[in-house]
């Protein structure tokens, strides 16, 4: 388990309301009460979480072309852990310690269950990813990893106006007037209101 000085903390949280970790006007992710919370650190200083609860995940992912508006909104709902990267500030005022209660409703018999499954997940992003040199901060925006059903991670970047999300599927880039959509069936880039349609 090498990754690069990130650590999980002891203490296991859990949401006391609702938390909107991430909201633009492409997109919103947020947590329900009660999804418990382990935080990453680095030098003693928190840098992300691992959620487990109940989420969801809103995309704005059309793409409005010369020929009409191409792709679809992403909706999905986040049960498995995430893990996510960013500024926790807003988020730890909405976190209580967390009870075995609060551990036995989303299904671990102790609080070890849920940590193996943090380290896991901790494993799955950052092998292969972080060098002794490249940390992220709060200044790299928002990062999130989701688990999806072939045991890959699906990614979001988030920074200001700029979006990155990626899976096996689709690849989608924002930046202000500028989007690329890479889907099974077709590439479609737009900038300033042109756009370039491939076929695949």
């Amino acid at each position: 388990m090498i990754w690069q000085n990130y650590k999980l903390d002891d203490a296991i949280s859990t949401a006391t309301e609702d938390i909107r970790l991430w909201q633009t006007e492409k997109g919103a992710l947020e947590i329900s009460k009660n999804t418990l919370a382990i935080s990453i650190t680095l030098s003693n200083k928190r840098k992300g979480y691992i959620f487990h609860g109940h989420g969801k995940l809103l995309l704005d992912s059309i793409v409005e072309t010369e020929e009409g508006a191409i792709g679809k909104p992403i909706e999905k709902e986040i049960n498995e852990p995430f893990l996510m990267l960013g500024d926790t500030k807003e988020i730890q005022k909405n976190l209580t310690t967390a009870s075995e209660e609060d551990l036995a409703k989303m299904g671990y018999e102790n609080r070890q269950g849920f940590v193996a499954k943090a380290e896991d997940l901790c494993d799955q992003f950052f092998r292969g990813r972080v060098h002794s040199h490249q940390h992220f901060d709060e200044d790299s925006g928002l990062i999130f990893a989701f688990q999806n059903e072939n045991s890959k991670l699906d990614i979001l970047i988030a920074k200001g106006s700029k979006l990155v999300y990626k899976t096996k599927d689709i690849v989608f880039v924002s930046n202000e007037n500028k989007v690329i959509l890479k889907s099974p069936s077709e590439v479609v880039c737009t900038s300033n209101g042109k756009s370039v349609i491939i076929k695949k």
